[in-house]
């Protein structure tokens, strides 16, 4: 079965788009494009150009030590330090090319509007589109000033209507709030509990109003904007399972990812729509 998939913002929380991804080709659903907004651009942009299993790889094998090397004065993090490592992982590519239909969203503050890019540089729209204000530098494209495309349009379900595809599916990493339990392994946990709490200290007293403002923002405009256009089959990642810089925790965000999308095409099959 083909289908459109269609991920949504939400900082460390994407790394669930990772799960969902696997989970869906585990299941023999074909993958025809992609729309993306902030994070969920730069998954869908991996998956797009056939490098998501190296970036995850990457991502997963991350201990703290590295993590300093993206980091900026005051502890910000540092967005053309972290697109150099993707584009060594992933290759130069031009989004006209990929294999993958794919559609990066961000917003044109110049021009006050939604901007999708859908031809040139892969890796310096998606850096448009995941510019989170007040957490990375506005990104610089023909003398027009972009930032996350989450700030106009956090689950970018209209670049992928008309695609000749059998299902869209979306990603919204703004669900209802839920209690999950993932099993990782004691290794990976151990890692977990020290980055947090270093973590913690370095960015959640610093950037707690950030956390809160870029949440609220987000979920406000996803509640209007989600009347627009209607997925087939919506999978939910409950949003209080991490916190937008939490991405030390890339392994139990990826399991959550697969969970949660097994359960949603488990409902959306006795509900007939697959």
């Amino acid at each position: 079965m083909k289908i459109s998939l269609v991920l949504s913002g939400g900082g460390a929380r994407g790394y669930t788009h990772i799960g969902a991804i696997e989970e869906l080709k585990s299941q023999g659903f074909e993958i025809i494009s992609i729309a993306g907004t902030s994070m969920g651009a730069v998954i869908g942009g991996l998956e797009a150009c056939g490098k998501l299993n190296e970036y995850k790889n990457w991502v997963t094998s991350l201990d703290f030590f590295d993590i300093f090397k993206f980091l900026k004065s005051p502890f910000k993090l540092d967005g053309h330090k972290i697109f150099s490592k993707v584009r060594k992982i992933a290759g130069t590519h031009k989004i006209e090319d990929l294999p993958i239909k794919f559609t990066a969203v961000a917003t044109d503050l110049t021009k006050k509007k939604e901007t999708w890019f859908q031809k040139g540089d892969l890796w310096k729209a998606v850096m448009a589109s995941s510019a989170i204000p007040g957490v990375f530098d506005p990104v610089k494209i023909n003398n027009r000033l972009m930032v996350d495309g989450g700030v106009l349009n956090l689950m970018p379900i209209a670049p992928v209507m008309s695609d000749m595809s059998d299902l869209i599916i979306a990603v919204n990493l703004y669900g209802e709030e839920q209690n999950l339990d993932i099993k990782i392994s004691k290794e990976t946990k151990k890692k977990q509990n020290i980055f947090t709490e270093i973590w913690k200290k370095m960015f959640q007293e610093k950037e707690n109003t950030v956390n809160m403002s870029i949440d609220l923002m987000m979920e406000v405009i996803f509640r209007y904007r989600k009347a627009e256009y209607v997925p087939d089959i919506e999978i939910d990642i409950p949003m209080n399972i991490a916190d937008w810089y939490e991405f030390h925790r890339a392994p139990e965000l990826i399991e959550i990812g697969k969970l949660l999308t097994k359960k949603a095409l488990e409902e959306a099959k006795k509900q007939g729509k697959i």
